[in-house]
C-alpha cells in the first residue's frame, strides 16, 4: 500500500511543517487542507491512507469531514492541543488517536504506522 497522508489544518507553518516532516519520511502528502470544504474535494480525487486533523479550521469543526472519513473507511488522527477534541468535534472524535499540537515527530510517526500498519 502506498503511503499516502491528508493534511488537514488551517495554521500554515505547522501544515507546511507537518508536510515536510511527512515527505521526509516517505510519506506522499495530499493537502495541507486549511478548510473542510478543500479536505473534501482533495478527497473526491484520491483517498489516502490516513488523515491527520486540526480540530478546528477556518471554516469551522473537522466533524463532517471526520464522518467523510469514516464513510470512506479512512482512519484519522486528531493533531490538536485539546484534551478533550470530542468537546469541540463531536463524538466522531472520541476514539480517535491523538498526537498532540505540537505534535512531536517520533509520536506522530509512531501513531501513524500503528494506524495504517508497516
Amino acid at each position: 500500500m502506498r503511503k499516502t497522508v491528508l493534511i488537514v489544518e488551517d495554521e500554515f507553518l505547522i501544515a507546511i511543517d507537518l508536510k515536510l516532516l511527512l515527505e521526509r519520511r516517505g510519506w506522499c502528502v495530499l493537502g495541507p487542507a486549511a478548510t473542510v470544504e478543500e479536505a473534501l474535494e482533495l478527497l473526491d480525487d484520491e483517498l489516502p491512507a490516513v488523515a491527520i486533523l486540526d480540530v478546528t479550521l477556518r471554516d469551522g469543526s473537522v466533524t463532517r469531514l471526520a464522518k467523510a472519513l469514516c464513510e470512506r473507511n479512512v482512519p484519522f488522527v486528531v493533531a490538536s492541543a485539546y484534551s478533550r477534541p470530542e468537546l469541540i468535534g463531536g463524538e466522531i472524535l472520541a476514539g480517535a488517536p491523538r498526537v498532540g499540537k505540537p505534535t512531536e515527530e517520533r509520536r506522530l510517526l509512531a501513531v501513524l504506522k500503528q494506524t495504517v500498519g508497516p
